[in-house]
């Protein structure tokens, strides 16, 4: 069942390849939404998917070389029926 999360990603994320691993996760899990940097030094992300895929899509950016995540904030949100692709937004 397809579901829509907005992440908040707090730690070392900004300036280490966050959005682009991110990116590159989202497409090989087939998921849409969008990742961006907030002015307070965290990463937004909203993913949407099934919660397998977004599991999966969590782990991976964890495992990036220099992100270091110390925390993360889940929110659920409305599906977007039309929404294609997964972008990084400035």
């Amino acid at each position: 069942m397809e579901k829509r999360y907005r992440l908040s990603f707090y730690g070392i994320v900004q300036g280490v390849g966050f959005r682009y691993t991110a990116m590159h996760a989202a497409n090989m899990y087939r998921l849409t939404g969008y990742v961006k940097n907030e002015y307070d030094g965290s990463v937004t992300c909203e993913v949407q998917g099934d919660d397998e895929a977004i599991d999966s899509f969590v782990a991976t950016i964890s495992k990036g070389r220099f992100i270091d995540i110390s925390g993360i904030n889940k929110k659920v949100l409305e599906i977007i029926p039309d929404e294609r692709s997964f972008e990084v937004r400035y």
